[in-house]
């Protein structure tokens, strides 16, 4: 067995950090979700059972989502996915997309609590918070590979970046701002404010609210943070396609939430009761 920046290497077999930081936090993740689970009444035996209908789509969605995105610093195009299918295999050589994940995983969890007759909201708020912290632990993949860095910084917390993982047009920088730990450190705050309004506000909230303001949470982080980021595929100059998506992201999600608060909220109109009414009524 030996080590290297990138990995273990078990004889043949070559075990990259980057994945045992995506495992862990699905790991640490799903026993979040578990713990919730049995606080709410619920058999936390289906977070295990369905944790693999959930992290396959959404490991097949994270990769479609690269693919049809493509950052320019990976140097490959969507045309060259589809000029070689094969290469759309190759995770290792790429990327994946959390927006792609998220929806995979969402279209997991719908199947798995179709078929085995459980509430789909329900556990979509008691997965979320644990979806937030798999997010904050995957991160540190991103420091193990130099990738998912910013613009170049002086700052006390700036991180050095080796002059092979610099971007084109960055090599004379050698320090930037670490923005897989910004995100991290963001997703596991959402984490933590999903908990605690679960709790606080128990008796307010609806059946999917924590899901909607995760919808929220997450693309306000990605939104702004883009801003510093140097390798995101740009709708315009100045925006970026993963800003798009948040952007749309957070208005639906708060329209939604917005309007299903007022229904709930909407008095219920009480018909007046006729003397016919009565009179049948009181007939035995």
């Amino acid at each position: 067995m030996s080590i290297d920046s990138y990995g273990i290497h078990l004889g043949p077999l070559y075990v990259h950090f980057y994945a045992l930081f995506l495992i862990s936090g699905i790991v640490v993740g799903a026993w979040l979700a578990a713990r919730r689970a049995r606080a709410q009444g619920l058999d936390p035996e289906h977070v295990w059972n369905g944790l693999m209908w959930a992290v396959l789509p959404g490991l097949i969605g994270a990769r479609l989502y690269h693919i049809l995105t493509p950052t320019p610093a990976s140097g490959l195009s969507t045309a060259y996915y589809f000029q070689h299918p094969l290469e759309m295999l190759a995770i290792w050589n790429g990327g994946l997309g959390i927006y792609g994940a998220v929806v995979g995983g969402m279209l997991g969890i719908w199947l798995y609590t179709r078929s085995h007759k459980q509430p789909l909201f329900k556990w979509l708020d008691v997965a979320i918070p644990g979806l937030a912290l798999a997010q904050a632990i995957g991160r540190w993949g991103n420091f193990v590979n130099q990738e998912l860095y910013g613009a170049p910084s002086t700052l006390p917390w700036a991180i050095y970046i080796a002059p092979d993982k610099r971007l084109a047009g960055y090599q004379q920088f050698a320090t930037y701002h670490p923005l897989f730990l910004y995100e991290s450190l963001l997703n596991l705050l959402a984490c933590a404010l999903l908990i605690y309004i679960g709790r606080r506000f128990a008796d307010r909230l609806r059946t999917g609210d924590l899901a909607l303001l995760y919808l929220i949470m997450y693309p306000a982080i990605r939104f702004s943070l883009d801003f510093l980021r140097l390798d995101s595929a740009g709708i315009t100059s100045s925006l970026t396609i993963a800003q798009g998506v948040s952007g749309v992201a957070i208005i639906a999600a708060f329209i939604v939430l917005i309007a299903r608060h007022r229904t709930a909220a909407q008095p219920t109109t009480i018909q007046p009761v006729t003397v016919a009414e009565k009179k049948v009524d009181s007939v035995p």
